[in-house]
């Protein structure tokens, strides 16, 4: 079904629909935007955070402690 089969069949279940109906519909379509926005927002700052060099220092940082530094060995 193309996007404009689905806006006209909607728009003729909300014409037959009281104003009440009409209005939660309404309401749900707002919910299911802001939720698709917000859905995409944090996918972006997901793609920016993954392809960002903010932490590249850590890579190049030398490690402090070895596994020789440890007093005990914990075997799990």
């Amino acid at each position: 079904m193309t996007k404009q089969a689905i806006i006209e069949r909607i728009l003729n279940a909300i014409n037959h629909l009281p104003e009440d109906k009409a209005e939660e519909i309404s309401d749900f379509a707002d919910f299911v935007a802001k939720r698709y926005d917000e859905q995409q927002l944090s996918e972006g700052i997901q793609h920016l955070t993954a392809n960002s060099d903010s932490f590249g220092f850590l890579q190049e940082e030398e490690d402090l402690y070895s596994e020789t530094d440890l007093k005990e060995v914990y075997n799990a």
